[in-house]
């Protein structure tokens, strides 16, 4: 159990818990629907072992259900990462680049994939920073630019002409956007967009999409000229 502390200020006073790391995390992040503090305590100072009054949180949360007010420090406050956690979370995210590329890109001279040994030396040379908490389809197009110097590198693509409900459009706009390349908006409030989507991971995007629109999007697979 790696414990760590949740913190909040809340109407001018300082609120603390203490809890697990990797289940706080989870819980911000809404992949676990429930969390406990060490002792069911809430501090004002968990290192001298100060607890908060009951005036205090009501005054401060409109409750005194630590429970409640557990779950709100987590899901609204700032929960102290260690080092080695932010480490951890940085290879992570650098072994997925590095499997997207290998997946999706490959040298246009040659028509070959790269290794991932290639590409991994290739993230070094350029000294790229890959972001943890930026999705891998939203820092390709700049992790691309600082590596083709190094390797000749592109990512494969199929282009799609989308045709989304105009029911649907505002739920569907965030995951089009991260690959169109043009829009029009129809006379019905429907949109038309043309994306280009890395080959890797088409069938994921489908998937997405028709999660999204409940399978009235419509689709059809530009051919490149």
């Amino acid at each position: 159990m790696n414990n760590t502390i949740a913190r909040i200020k809340q109407a001018g006073k300082h609120f603390e818990i203490i809890v697990d790391l990797d289940d706080a995390l989870k819980f911000k992040k809404g992949e676990i629907s429930s969390i406990q503090a060490e002792g069911d305590k809430i501090f004002t100072d968990s290192k001298k072992g100060e607890v908060a009054s009951h005036s205090d949180l009501k005054e401060a949360f409109g409750t005194d259900n630590l429970q409640s007010i557990i779950e709100k420090i987590i899901k609204n406050g700032e929960i102290l990462v260690t080092q080695e956690h932010r480490d951890e979370e940085k290879e992570m995210k650098i072994k997925q680049v590095v499997n997207f590329l290998a997946t999706n890109a490959l040298d246009p001279q040659t028509g070959n994939p790269h290794t991932e040994e290639r590409i991994k030396n290739a993230l070094n040379q350029a000294h790229v920073d890959v972001k943890t908490n930026i999705s891998i389809e939203n820092q390709i197009k700049e992790i691309l630019e600082k590596i083709s110097p190094i390797i000749p590198i592109k990512i494969e693509t199929k282009k799609v002409k989308i045709t989304i409900p105009a029911i649907h459009t505002g739920k569907v706009y965030g995951l089009l956007n991260q690959y169109k390349e043009d829009e029009t908006w129809l006379d019905d409030g429907s949109l038309q967009s043309i994306v280009s989507i890395p080959a890797g991971i088409i069938m994921d995007f489908y998937d997405k999409l028709n999660s999204i629109t409940h399978g009235s999007a419509l689709t059809e697979e530009v051919k490149e000229e």
